[in-house]
């Protein structure tokens, strides 16, 4: 899975599983959570240790 520490706040990203949720930004990252802001889904937090996020180009 993904290391939280290769994120940080304003990184564009994409869930691997939910293409639908638009691009997201990361709002913060605390420890192993990582919170994004996706266009179509809103606030999330994601857990690096179940979730891969992908880096997006902006």
């Amino acid at each position: 899975m993904s290391d939280a520490t290769s994120f940080q706040p304003g990184d564009l990203v994409r869930h691997p599983n939910h293409d639908d949720w638009g691009l997201g930004q990361v709002q913060s990252v605390i420890g192993g959570r990582i919170t994004v802001n996706f266009e179509h889904m809103g606030k999330v937090v994601i857990q690096s240790a179940v979730v891969s996020l992908v880096h997006a180009a902006g």
